[in-house]
């Protein structure tokens, strides 16, 4: 995936108007139509682009941006003037909104012949998405860079495409935002669901209550200043900066400074997970005097309609161990802790109202006493995102879409917001599902290693709430996602680079050649397993230097191996190419260890994975064994074949937080028949 260049692949370009076999085209997300025409467009030092329309300052910025980046890709210093005969006209009807709003017209038609090429949309937003479009089509060929002549007419599926990023457990500084904010244009997602406070952190100044983040945040926390500043930058790349302040539960930080919100006793901290913990109390009118001026603050500092509330996971042991608080339940008539957040809600809802914004808060806030014009977040599943549709309510889909969860990527692809319950759905109760957000929680991640959690599989979580439904090849997912990843590091993010400088720091030494061998071939735990391994709290002060922290959701060179394996044995043992490359994997995998066996027991960081190697070594042993079995048509001895499904098995077990991917294809091998390969 990260060192894939740019090539051609043959696949079924689907879409709206295209079905034919064609040579691929590296886009992602897909487009809606796509006509592919003859010839090239060569892109060279006198390429030059001529805005017309609209006159937009964000648009003129973009091809500002535009311009540097093709000159990145390509290595060619432009010297653009615009002349009477452009490389590429755009053309905008429309200037960006002050405010950017849902559902707005993001559609562009992209138009590219040999003589030239032309951008036309309704909106910026719509040319901005074209102008991305531009950039993926072009390669490398015989003759120099150029793009493909072709005709794309495009829109989005779904008008809310986001990313969630966490940055109350592990701060995460504005440049590395920005950075990550560019991939998002780069697939033209559209939304940034910024997640600033959790138990961990208050990550935002508030000049009304200055002890939010002064004693909430561990000196770590944005100005007023950098946040409108980086709205603007959002804003300029068509992205919609959604806050959350997450209430009433995981709310720990706010009490740091106000401990009169929480419904237990403190001394409330930060920085202790040992310390006391609560959720906010609703009971009191102070609560709400608190919150009027509070949203009042934070919805001039993020002008957008939306506002998220949180409202996730609320531990009722904090109201049942209060005695006025069940005081007041029952003198309200509440029988659960369900319908108290519901009244908390409720208020929370109508001071957000006040303030001109709409509430957003996850499944746990759904409720019939709230009113229709609030938006659900789906983290439990499709039933709950149905269910609020059938209830009137506007909903997104995140389950599925966990990027923490180290999920491959061809998992988070088959998850769809209109599949499962939703395909059910009457015409009026799908148009309530605005689309979906991937999700970066940061339990796990800091500044170095957020990129590689979050890309490029972003890339693929944006196509599916941007193309077509029946987009669904994954092995053409794949191969345009490896390419597009290459251009999301020339914009600066760090997915792929910074593995190897993680590597380097745990082996002490620049020669990682044989510590690569392994980590090309590990993945982290998946789902919360991870949790499961750590005894007690988490220490989110302890640093994240393991072989954990730096191996790659997934793993390229196992998925790939796999696929050799089965093409080998659905051949019946005869495909000798694949055999070779097999076996090349397999006897590079027999005598890594022995090479990297000085540099694990030289490192503290790196000595936990030395069983990790020695189970990559026999495996590798076995399958070598196999494929000599099966040349010489022999079967494979019982004796021999039980003790190499003990070294499966023994290999199958997390070790040091990390799975050995390449596990399930070699027990294939042994569990093969012993037929001839040839």
């Amino acid at each position: 995936m990260r060192t894939l260049a740019l090539m051609s692949f043959l696949f079924v370009v689907t879409g709206l108007a295209v079905c034919q076999a064609q040579p691929q085209l590296n886009l992602m997300p897909l487009p809606a139509s796509v006509q592919q025409g003859s010839g090239m467009l060569p892109v060279t030092r006198s390429f030059s682009v001529n805005v017309t329309g609209a006159r937009d300052p964000a648009l003129e910025a973009g091809v500002q941006r535009f311009v540097a980046q093709l000159s990145r890709q390509t290595g060619i210093p432009f010297r653009p003037k615009a002349g009477a005969n452009p490389t590429l006209t755009v053309h905008a009807d429309k200037a960006l909104e002050a405010i950017q709003k849902l559902g707005e017209d993001e559609s562009y038609q992209l138009t590219v012949t040999d003589s030239g090429a032309q951008i036309t949309a309704p909106t910026t937003l719509g040319a901005l998405h074209g102008l991305q479009t531009f950039l993926q089509l072009v390669t490398i060929t015989s003759s120099g860079f150029a793009a493909p002549a072709v005709t794309i007419k495009d829109q989005p599926r779904f008008p809310w495409r986001g990313t969630l990023i966490d940055v109350s457990r592990h701060f995460i500084p504005i440049d590395v935002l920005k950075r990550n904010l560019d991939g998002m244009a780069a697939v033209k997602m559209n939304v940034l669901h910024w997640h600033l406070s959790d138990d961990q952190g208050f990550r935002v100044e508030s000049k009304t209550f200055p002890k939010l983040a002064a004693m909430g945040s561990e000196g770590h926390y944005y100005t007023q200043a950098e946040i409108r500043e980086f709205v603007s930058y959002a804003r300029d790349r068509g992205i919609r900066v959604i806050p959350e302040f997450d209430t009433p539960g995981h709310s720990r930080s706010w009490f740091v400074g106000y401990p009169e919100l929480a419904s237990g006793d403190g001394p409330f901290t930060v920085e202790d997970e040992n310390g006391p913990s609560s959720v906010t109390d609703p009971t009191r009118e102070e609560t709400y005097k608190f919150m009027d001026k509070f949203v009042e603050e934070m919805g001039k500092l993020f002008p957008d309609a939306y506002f998220h509330i949180g409202g996730d996971e609320v531990d009722g042991k904090f109201w049942d161990s209060n005695p006025k608080i069940q005081a007041f339940k029952q003198a309200h008539g509440m029988k659960t802790n369900q319908d108290l957040q519901a009244y908390y809600n409720q208020r929370l809802q109508k001071i957000l109202a006040k303030h001109h914004k709409t509430m957003i808060g996850w499944d746990e806030v759904l409720h019939p006493d709230l009113p229709k014009t609030i938006t659900v977040q789906s983290w439990r599943g499709q039933d709950s995102l149905a269910a609020a549709a059938k209830q009137g309510y506007s909903g997104l889909l995140s389950y599925g879409y966990y990027l923490d969860l180290m999920w491959p990527t061809a998992r988070h692809y088959a998850i769809d917001p209109m599949s499962g319950a939703a395909a059910t759905l009457t015409p009026e109760q799908k148009a309530l599902i605005l689309g979906g957000e991937s999700c970066q929680w940061a339990e796990w991640v800091t500044p170095e290693n957020v990129d590689s959690h979050i890309w490029p599989r972003n890339g693929a979580i944006a196509e599916r709430l941007w193309s077509p439904q029946d987009v669904t090849d994954v092995n053409s997912m794949y191969a345009r996602m490896h390419a597009v990843s290459l251009e999301l590091e020339s914009l600066g993010l760090a997915h792929n680079s910074t593995r190897d400088r993680m590597l380097q720091r745990m082996a002490g030494t620049s020669d990682v050649t044989a510590l690569r061998v392994l980590a090309n071939v590990v993945e982290p735990v998946k789902d919360y397993n991870r949790w499961s391994d750590e005894k007690g709290p988490i220490d989110f002060h302890a640093p994240l230097t393991r072989m954990i922290d730096a191996a790659y959701p997934e793993s390229d060179t196992a998925r790939e191996f796999s696929n050799l394996v089965q093409q080998f044995v659905q051949s019946g043992y005869k495909d000798q190419a694949a055999e070779a490359q097999i076996r090349t994997w397999l006897t590079l995998w027999r005598y890594n260890d022995a090479k990297l066996h000085p540099q694990l027991q030289q490192s503290a960081l790196l000595q936990e994975n030395t069983p990790v190697s020695q189970n990559l070594a026999m495996l590798g042993a076995a399958g070598l064994q196999v494929l000599d079995y099966l040349d010489k048509g022999l079967a494979e001895p019982d004796l021999w074949k039980a003790q190499q499904m003990a070294v499966i098995e023994q290999a199958k077990k997390p070790v040091a937080g990390l799975l050995l991917m390449v596990v399930a294809p070699v027990q294939q091998l042994v569990e093969s028949s012993g037929q001839p390969s040839h």
